[in-house]
């Protein structure tokens, strides 16, 4: 996928376009996923129901973390979020989570790619288009950064690049 998105990128530019890439980054993206969200999500966008999303909750509900240096160890907490790391489901749990995302930067005329927790926006136009191409996308981050908020996502404005 990264490479199709670099050989749409660079065929602009071979036809004398311009083209924009946004990198988005976001701080703890897995351990952010709210468990409710994520289990209405699969229910209602995928359909999963009874045993299936029973399941799914099982995964997710009774996970604990506690800290443990040396001879202290910290109270142990009950996770109202986040997808486990390290495993094949955390990643697939993730993209399940943000997938209203596609539809967001599309309704922009921007083309998106998700790939678990990085987040990438692209487009292209006619040079003389550069200054609408600029709005779309900055309207397009603004929006998106609003939806991460509202679904416990914080976007990393530090790390964030446009090229």
């Amino acid at each position: 996928m990264v490479l199709k998105v670099l050989a749409e990128i660079l065929g602009a530019l071979d036809t004398g376009n311009l083209a924009v890439l946004t990198l988005l980054d976001l701080s703890a993206a897995f351990d952010s996923v709210d468990h409710a969200t994520l289990l209405q999500r699969l229910e209602v966008l995928y359909g999963l129901h009874g045993h299936v999303l029973g399941w799914f909750q099982s995964y997710l509900d009774g996970r604990t973390q506690y800290v443990h240096r040396g001879t202290s160890t910290s109270t142990v907490t009950c996770l109202l979020c986040g997808v486990p790391q390290g495993l094949v489901l955390g990643p697939i749990l993730f993209v399940l989570y943000t997938v209203n995302l596609l539809q967001l930067v599309n309704k922009h005329q921007l083309c998106p790619h998700l790939y678990a927790d990085d987040t990438q926006i692209y487009g292209s136009c006619h040079p003389s288009a550069a200054s609408q191409l600029q709005q779309r996308v900055s309207a397009c981050v603004d929006e998106v950064a609003s939806w991460m908020r509202s679904n416990q996502l914080q976007l990393d404005a530090s790390k964030t690049e446009v090229l």
